[in-house]
């Protein structure tokens, strides 16, 4: 069952129902049906976009926005409670300068509860500062000064691990550009510096962005997944117990809500790792569905642009490729790419490339990477570069634009003989297989196309090529030749 449908079913009468006259009263009246027939009949999406009478782009525009709506409901209903709260600490001079010493103690207090149970750190600061101000000739002074200056280092504290966790999956995203071992360090460092900063305080929340750290360095930066090599350690799956409970917990922590798309991507990489498909298969359902929002606004806590990496691969695997296109279409719409964070746009364009490939749209996915290479200087990442020209070429190989292909391939081999044959192998090779395409003779030519395959085939590409993402099968070999 789909995310939207699983949120469908689990809402409360109440809450569906505000829902649905909301969007009866807004003439979204396909929206209201769409919601209805998920709540109410055990319909197939095939059969609901026949009684929406609507084809499949339609219907999935249709399931985005109301999607949209319901999570835009569930939010306002969420923080409204948080949101009153803070409108009580921004009227704690009005009480102290209208109030008895003894209702302006006892607000305070029950205001300290309330936000201790919200984690606020910074209004907390707030009300202890009130408080040992208000209490300058009571022995409790003391304490509250205490607790005013443990809650003001618990607040940097909270402040350096979030700036430590986007510095993190900056870093991760440079080094995915270039192994650099020194970025690789810096990796490491960054992770016993977030371990460091989490050990200072019992702190749920420091936990939780500690584990979206721990649970991804340990899937792409450590060579094995085998949590019996340290005992020291929480296995993976305890630690995404631990934090599902948390957010249990704090169910009305905005924060929190809008974390667990991170802990699904990391199930969903969690499960790809150890073969658990149909596990994965899930949490996969239910990121794609908010692709576009996870990859643009999720980067400060987790490397988001992976899920579209693990996208292509999974829609390679299942031989469905050619449906990337059209899905883009609707998914992408309004999507607007970061250029100056080089590694989520080198994967984008990637992503959109490669889609474009495989519903034979050469002309577009050129397009993708021309707008690419104009928009950012990728000297410094001189593989990157090449592999990214190489599948320029490919596009023109296959469209027989002869002129465009020599100028590019030329480029390439200028770049390849200065970084040296020896560090380009499979660069080399594959320059050799689009010659051997745009060749006018004929004779043996598939043969020869396959030669240098099977030799590329014991080649590594980097993570972010887009020729990683080709199949070198029987299909491949036709559109070149």
């Amino acid at each position: 069952m789909s995310k939207l449908k699983n949120i469908i079913k689990q809402l409360s009468t109440e809450d569906y129902n505000s829902i649905y006259s909301s969007l009866a009263e807004s003439s979204a009246e396909k929206s209201a049906h769409l919601l209805r027939f998920m709540r109410e009949k055990q319909l197939s999406d095939t059969k609901i976009m026949e009684e929406l009478e609507v084809n499949s782009n339609a219907y999935y525009t249709l399931r985005s926005r109301l999607n949209q709506k319901i999570e835009e409901y569930l939010l306002h209903q969420m923080e409204s409670p948080r949101t009153t709260l803070l409108k009580k600490v921004a009227t704690i001079t009005d009480v102290i300068f209208t109030k008895k010493k003894a209702i302006s103690l006892a607000t305070l207090k029950k205001l300290e509860k309330e936000l201790l149970d919200y984690d606020l750190s910074n209004e907390l600061t707030v009300v202890y500062k009130t408080l040992k101000k208000i209490q300058v000739n009571s022995p409790e002074q003391f304490n509250y000064s205490q607790l005013y200056n443990r809650h003001i280092a618990y607040m940097l504290a909270v402040d350096k691990a979030e700036d430590l966790l986007s510095e993190y999956f900056k870093k991760y995203g440079n080094y995915m550009l270039t192994y650099d071992e020194t970025e690789k360090l810096g990796l490491t460092l960054l992770k016993k510096e977030v371990e460091n900063v989490a050990n200072l305080y019992q702190s749920h929340r420091l936990y939780v962005y500690q584990s979206c750290l721990t649970i991804f360095h340990r899937l792409y930066m450590e060579p094995s997944l085998d949590d019996a090599t340290n005992e020291d350690q929480d296995s993976i799956e305890s630690i995404f117990l631990k934090v599902e409970n948390i957010f249990n917990t704090y169910n009305l922590d905005s924060i929190y809500y809008h974390l667990k798309i991170v802990f699904d991507f990391l199930k969903l990489e969690y499960y790809l790792r150890i073969n658990q498909q149909r596990k994965a298969d899930k949490f996969f359902d239910e990121i794609n569905e908010d692709a576009p929002v996870f990859v643009m606004n999720y980067n400060l806590y987790t490397f988001s642009p992976q899920f579209l990496l693990t996208k292509l691969e999974r829609y390679l695997k299942l031989d469905t490729s050619q449906l990337l296109y059209e899905e883009n279409k609707v998914l992408f719409e309004d999507f607007e790419i970061d250029k100056n964070n080089t590694a989520q746009y080198v994967i984008y364009v990637t992503y959109r490339a490669v889609s474009c490939y495989y519903a034979d749209k050469y002309d577009e996915s050129a397009k993708w990477i021309n707008n690419l290479l104009n928009d950012l200087s990728l000297k410094k990442i001189p593989h990157i570069l090449l592999e990214l020209k190489l599948f320029l070429a490919l596009q023109y190989a296959i469209k027989k634009e002869d002129d465009l292909f020599n100028q590019l391939i030329n480029s390439i081999q200028r770049q390849i003989r200065i970084l040296g044959k020896q560090d380009c192998t499979h660069i080399l090779l594959f320059t050799k297989v689009l010659k051997i395409s745009i060749n006018e003779v004929k004779k043996s030519k598939p043969n020869k196309v396959q030669n240098y395959l099977n030799k590329i085939n014991k080649e590594s590409f980097t993570k972010v090529s887009p020729i990683r993402f080709l199949k070198f099968d029987e299909d491949f070999i036709n559109r070149l030749t």
